[in-house]
């Protein structure tokens, strides 16, 4: 059965971006291998304001060659968007009910684990939901004081066990929890 994993990059102070959205003080080391955790999946789940962002996002033809190549193989990936919209996209399946069934379906189907990309919706409802599998959090050395907070609105205590750290030269520190 497929794995959801939740991948993605928080402040010291526990934001996943700061007041106005922004996410400028995300570093991409050249050591975090993302292309290793692109290989192992073969699907990505957004949230639609998420989706409308980063789901068909193009590079500037400026943008060197390693973030093309990241760019193609992110959106190489199957794509389902949860929305309170029903929109047709030839790029993407909209769910717009019965989340936690739909997921079920599509962790049975088979095949190479899924990232939940986010947004913050998505992600404290999946949370909530129990849906995530692993949390792949990546901790960035700065601290915004205010933003979004990754756990929000928790309704209950989220016992995690540790399987694996990495470190990296930026000093981001990636935290990989079971849940």
């Amino acid at each position: 059965m497929k794995k959801i994993i939740l991948d993605l990059a928080i402040t010291l102070d526990g934001f996943i971006e700061g007041p106005n959205g922004e996410v400028d003080w995300c570093i991409m080391d050249d050591d975090m291998d993302f292309d290793g955790f692109l290989s192992n999946i073969d699907t990505i789940f957004y949230g639609r304001i998420s989706y409308d962002l980063w789901g068909n996002y193009q590079p500037d033809q400026t943008a060197g060659p390693e973030e093309q190549k990241l760019w193609k193989g992110v959106h190489s990936k199957n794509k389902f968007v949860f929305s309170n919209q029903n929109r047709e996209d030839h790029r993407a399946t909209f769910i717009n009910s019965d989340i936690v069934e739909k997921v079920s379906e599509i962790k049975n189907q088979g095949g190479k684990d899924i990232w939940l990309y986010g947004g913050a919706s998505l992600i404290k409802t999946f949370i909530q939901n129990n849906l995530v599998d692993i949390y792949r959090i990546s901790v960035h050395p700065v601290a915004l004081g205010s933003g979004k907070p990754l756990f929000a609105d928790l309704k209950e205590r989220l016992n995690l066990k540790l399987i694996k750290t990495n470190v990296f030269k930026s000093g981001v520190v990636q935290l990989i929890y079971e849940a």
